[in-house]
């Protein structure tokens, strides 16, 4: 019997040498970002001095209202797992559309995350230099970012509920992270939850994925306790930063909400949900799991609750009777679309998609990322606006003219491999 312990040994090596090999290039790659610290002493240096408003906008064809001008100064803070692609996929047809500038990052599609973000990560960056609209992923300094942008810059960001985000990332990133790659059963993220500390440290590689994941993203330590008073001091840094945050669970709320900050028009926020997830590979969790992610989680839980306070506090000062009809609108208009664009009317798993053009980015060793079929007899008139609509952000980016040959091999590698 010993060949066969041999050959289960064997394959077990075997199936090591891939985590190994992706372990290896991840580290090599993560070796260039630097610190993790974000130092958020403000500074004006280098800060771009002017507002770009009617230098480098065309401005959209029809105001929404007589009493105020449409924003074209914009910077987004893309969080992970947060409904966030979706948004930047209207950012950047706003953009496209009216000619604004964008900060994008060199050779990949974020900024060096989970790096700090500087100034100078972005494509043909000079100090001094101004634009219109920063969208990437990044880890939030503002410091940095305030150079690139004028100062009636809105700045704007979404959350999520923090059990939901931990559910979702888990799932994404866990393979990202070599400390989870232990964890026996079925139900992963269960076997994690009963005992966290035993697949995770704050120290090793990764590890940021797996907790407190808005409050990183946000450029703290993530492993601060909600009590912690560090907590309550970043929530009150934020709520000075931010000008309006939305929240992923509301998401027609947030839109019609950032449509009446930015004085944009209703065409310019019509969407299609992106990167959304089949829902064959999402976790169902039972009140004692979703008391033990939340407690896990807690300074993001800390962080979600005070901004979706403020979040309704908004609303209500919207106007809940404008609030709904303005929603009915939203949802006549995405409807509309939706059948002049999409093949079949819905979103297909990753393996339907026909044309590779409309086909997201994929995690690690799965295919649980759904996108779209574009109709085949859509009338000219909205055939680019479809495309548009449907297209993911990696594709979009170089559509936009950005080279992203790091993150296309680290595609290929992934693909290849797995």
């Amino acid at each position: 019997m010993s060949w066969i312990r041999t050959g289960k040994c064997t394959a077990g090596i075997r199936g090591l040498i891939p985590w190994i090999f992706v372990t290896n290039v991840m580290l090599i790659l993560y070796c260039f970002t630097g610190s993790n610290q974000v130092n958020h002493s403000e500074s004006k240096e280098d800060t771009c001095p002017l507002s770009l408003e009617k230098s480098n906008s065309k401005g959209p064809s029809q105001a929404p209202t007589s009493n105020c001008s449409p924003k074209t100064n914009i910077m987004f803070m893309k969080t992970h797992k947060t409904a966030s692609s979706t948004i930047l996929n209207i950012l950047f047809r706003f953009g496209e559309k009216h000619k604004l500038k964008f900060a994008f990052p060199d050779k990949r599609n974020d900024f060096f995350y989970p790096s700090p973000f500087q100034a100078s990560l972005v494509k043909d960056y000079r100090p001094g230099g101004c634009y219109n609209i920063v969208c990437n992923h990044m880890r939030f300094n503002h410091p940095e970012v305030a150079k690139l942008l004028p100062p009636d810059a809105a700045y704007i960001t979404i959350l999520r509920d923090p059990v939901d985000l931990f559910e979702s990332s888990f799932h994404y990133y866990r393979k990202l992270v070599p400390l989870t790659w232990t964890i026996g059963g079925d139900n992963k993220l269960a076997e994690f939850l009963k005992n966290p500390q035993a697949f995770y440290s704050p120290e090793a590689f990764n590890s940021f994925y797996l907790k407190n994941m808005l409050s990183f993203d946000f450029g703290f330590d993530n492993n601060l306790k909600a009590d912690d008073p560090q907590v309550t001091r970043h929530i009150h840094y934020l709520s000075e930063q931010f000008h309006f945050v939305l929240i992923a669970e509301h998401f027609e709320e947030s839109l019609i909400l950032l449509k009446d900050l930015l004085c944009w028009s209703t065409e310019d926020i019509l969407y299609f949900k992106l990167n959304a997830r089949k829902s064959s590979s999402v976790s169902k969790l039972d009140p004692e799991l979703r008391a033990k992610a939340l407690q896990w989680n807690g300074a993001d839980w800390k962080l979600y609750q005070h901004f979706n306070a403020s979040f309704w506090a908004r609303v209500e000062a919207y106007g809940r009777e404008r609030m709904n009809r303005d929603i009915q609108e939203l949802r006549r208009r995405n409807n509309e679309m939706r059948t002049k664009c999409i093949d079949g009317g819905g979103a297909v798993e990753a393996q339907n998609i026909q044309d590779q053009h409309f086909l997201p980015w994929q995690p690690l060793g799965e295919k649980s990322i759904l996108g779209y079929n574009l109709r085949k007899d859509i009338e000219p008139k909205f055939r680019k606006t479809c495309e548009k609509m449907l297209t993911p952000e990696i594709q979009y980016m170089s559509d936009l003219g950005v080279s992203l040959w790091v993150t296309k091999l680290w595609g290929w590698f992934k693909d290849i491999i797995f």
